[in-house]
């Protein structure tokens, strides 16, 4: 009786850590962490998101970005207005907030999510331009 209570209790751990893990790497494979050169390139004729506030964005953002604030309790709303089988372009100021955002929209079944790497704060550091 121990031995078939350990047993079970043993294939249910097994499984909870390979099913834990199975969605880990397919988040993974659907986030990559892009440099501001790559983003640059990659962006063009794509959809991109700025997930800072509205106040932020007007501040400065990145030609072509729409701006979906990430803290708006509408914001997986907003972003399934989008393909998830496009390629969509992510940045916040410094990369917390796009990193949070990508795991959300891939949970939601978006395939390819570029995060810009350090956010905008990156981006203008290595001389891009922002839009005021």
């Amino acid at each position: 009786m121990k031995t078939t209570l350990k047993l079970t209790i043993l294939l249910f751990v097994a499984v909870l850590g390979i099913s834990c893990n199975t969605k880990s790497q397919s988040q993974t494979d659907s986030i990559s962490v892009i440099s501001p050169t790559e983003f640059k390139e990659k962006a063009v004729n794509n959809t991109i998101i700025d997930v800072r506030t509205p106040q932020e964005f007007s501040e400065g953002h990145i030609e072509g970005a729409v701006n979906i604030n990430f803290f708006d309790a509408t914001f997986l709303e907003q972003i399934s207005k989008y393909k998830k089988d496009e390629p969509v372009f992510i940045y916040c100021k410094s990369g917390n907030r796009s990193g949070q955002a990508s795991k959300k929209i891939s949970d939601s079944g978006f395939k390819q999510i570029y995060d810009l790497e350090g956010g905008i704060l990156n981006w203008v550091k290595n001389n891009n331009e922002v839009i005021k």
